[in-house]
């Protein structure tokens, strides 16, 4: 007995240890704070910190549709429940007009709210971590001359025991890591100012990385595409894989969409062209070939969720080839080559060859609609075909545009289609 009572003692004694240092890991901080160029003029800072507000799309997240700028509300599905943008316009009471710079970094380099509470990765502060003092001061300066609003915070909406906010320490020990992004000298100014806007301010990894059962990413991961939860939209792969990547893309061509919405070999579409209309149109120049230069610097990882193409029968090729002359091919071209600068090859675009096919699939359905940009203010447009067309015929014709002209991504089921109208519906 005594002997099982110092066993019993000793596996408690480990439990705490082990939860001890769980908390620690999860709840440390880190005090780097990288670059530290900051204008000191207090009107450049404002500015400065307006075009980072704008790269990194705050408004998409913490401005509700129809709502005043910055007041919060913007709900955030995630699979383990509804979160809710918060306001982070000046008010005293309701926003972060009590708020210090101390603060406000701390929410984004520590994920850590005023009062030091733990916040919810959907704000992503694994990737903002990566944010200069410099730049989130700038930021700070910015958000302090927006217009106040007075609107209650609304709290999240997580199943249990998720809404258990405690436990978001063993979350933070396991999946997350403060600490500034510091310049590779090894890499030139341009490509670390790409890397710093892809992995920190820009986010992309919010989307574009693929997530595991507890909603986390992995920096060995890399950007390899992943659905996005409660979106189901697919991210395409950031990486230089020829079949679901930016392989065959330029770092021009990887400007040319963040700037404009349209490029050689796709077109923005979905959650893509919403954040292309409301952020990466706005980049300078400079910033945005800096981040094709970058993703282009990354390797030919095929995509996370990348498996053997499904066979695709004659029957459907064929019933699939006659629905494309019928709808298609007046504006994509019958080799699927497009029309430059209106409508997007078919031909090699990782919208079409994606793991997934879902995002092909809602365009057929819904239509595909490229963001009117300064650049490009009157974009071309597709018709929906969801009222037209049944399940089964989208699904041939998409799995011949999967199919054809050098594309071998494989079949869709009249079931994916299914699916893919009902996420339509619930989004």
């Amino acid at each position: 007995m005594t002997l099982m009572k110092r066993i019993l003692g000793s596996l408690l004694a480990l439990i705490v240890v082990v939860l001890g240092a769980l908390y620690w890991l999860g709840t440390r901080d880190d005090a780097s704070t990288g670059p530290a160029a900051a204008p000191s003029d207090p009107q450049q800072r404002i500015e400065r910190g307006r075009y980072l507000a704008l790269a990194g799309n705050c408004v998409a997240c913490h401005t509700a549709r129809g709502g005043p700028a910055y007041a919060g509300g913007t709900p955030i599905p995630t699979p383990f429940g509804t979160l809710y943008g918060p306001n982070i316009t000046p008010d005293d009471k309701t926003g972060i007009g009590a708020w210090t710079a101390d603060d406000f970094w701390q929410a984004l380099h520590n994920g850590k709210s005023r009062d030091g509470t733990l916040l919810y990765p959907a704000f992503p502060y694994t990737e903002y971590t990566r944010v200069s003092r410099a730049d989130a001061d700038a930021l700070f300066a910015y958000l302090r001359t927006v217009t106040p609003v007075s609107q209650a915070n609304r709290p999240p909406e997580l199943e249990f025991p998720y809404d258990q906010r405690i436990l978001l320490a063993a979350w933070r020990a396991l999946y997350f890591k403060p600490g500034a992004l510091e310049p590779d000298p090894g890499q030139s100014e341009q490509w670390n100012r790409g890397r710093y806007l892809v992995e920190g301010v820009g986010h992309c990894a919010a989307c574009h990385a693929p997530r595991n059962s507890l909603g986390a990413t992995r920096p060995a991961d890399g950007l390899t595409g992943g659905v996005i939860p409660g979106l189901e939209w697919y991210a395409p792969p950031l990486t230089n894989d020829p079949r679901t990547g930016l392989g065959r893309w330029s770092a021009q061509d990887i400007a040319d969409l963040l700037q404009t919405g349209i490029a050689a070999h796709s077109s923005a579409s979905g959650p893509m062209a919403e954040v292309v209309l409301g952020s990466t149109q706005h980049l300078t120049g400079e910033d945005a070939l800096a981040m094709g230069v970058y993703l282009k610097s990354l390797p030919d990882t095929p995509a996370s969720t990348a498996a053997s193409a499904a066979p695709v029968s004659a029957a459907a090729m064929e019933l699939g080839g006659k629905l494309y002359r019928q709808q298609c091919v007046q504006c994509h071209q019958a080799a699927g080559e497009g029309s430059a600068g209106a409508w997007p090859a078919l031909a090699g675009n990782p919208t079409v060859t994606a793991p997934s096919p879902v995002n092909a699939i809602r365009i057929v359905l819904d239509g595909g609609f490229a963001p009117a940009t300064a650049a490009n203010p009157r974009p071309h447009g597709m018709p929906p075909f969801g009222q037209m067309l049944n399940d089964n015929d989208i699904a041939m014709l998409v799995s011949y545009i999967r199919n054809s002209w050098g594309n071998s991504a494989g079949g869709v089921t009249s079931l994916e289609v299914k699916r893919a109208r009902a996420a339509a519906t619930r989004n």
